[in-house]
């Protein structure tokens, strides 16, 4: 994807604003837990005058520590498939809504360069995972391309659009 055609802060703002209508009409909380965004989803959504009607809160967490003791990942899941897996992001969405009083969640985690990349998980390579409280977890494999900017614009605008088919479907 080139600069031009990432998602703008205008883009990004107009999908925060379809989810937060969306949510107040459904009287319905979010909760983000996000790792390679570093707060970037969270932030767009709180952007947004009256926010607290409707967000409940953001986890960052980065380090293997922080996604086992604030979203409940199980060390064997890390050990296993490594932060940068459907199963993580899996766990991640799911602990944020057993830890929160929100109604649905998003969880990402990918690797946002310019290092950190290997052969089987380069740099771009990005698990997002959607979950309302009481249903089944969704994840999508992704493969950004780009700086760390672009990837992580990349990552913040996906993970918006799965947050907004989840509350219209």
């Amino acid at each position: 994807m080139s600069e031009a055609t990432l998602p703008t802060d205008a883009v990004l703002r107009a999908q925060a604003e379809t989810i937060a209508e969306a949510l107040r009409e459904r009287g319905q909380m979010l909760v983000t837990a996000e790792s390679c965004t570093g707060g970037w989803i969270a932030k767009v959504l709180t952007d947004i005058p009256g926010s607290s009607a409707w967000f409940d809160c953001g986890v960052v967490a980065y380090s293997y520590e922080a996604k086992e003791g604030l979203l409940g990942v199980a060390p064997s899941t890390l050990e296993r498939h490594g932060a940068v897996s459907q199963e993580t992001a899996v766990e991640m969405v799911s602990g944020a809504l057993a830890r929160f009083g929100a109604t649905v969640a998003v969880a990402v985690t990918g690797i946002a360069g310019p290092t950190g990349g290997t052969p089987d998980k380069p740099v771009g390579t990005v698990w997002i995972a959607w979950k309302r409280r009481g249903g089944y977890a969704r994840a999508g494999l992704f493969h950004f391309s780009g700086d760390r900017d672009a990837i992580r614009r990349q990552t913040v605008a996906h993970a918006l659009e799965g947050i907004r088919k989840i509350l219209t479907t």
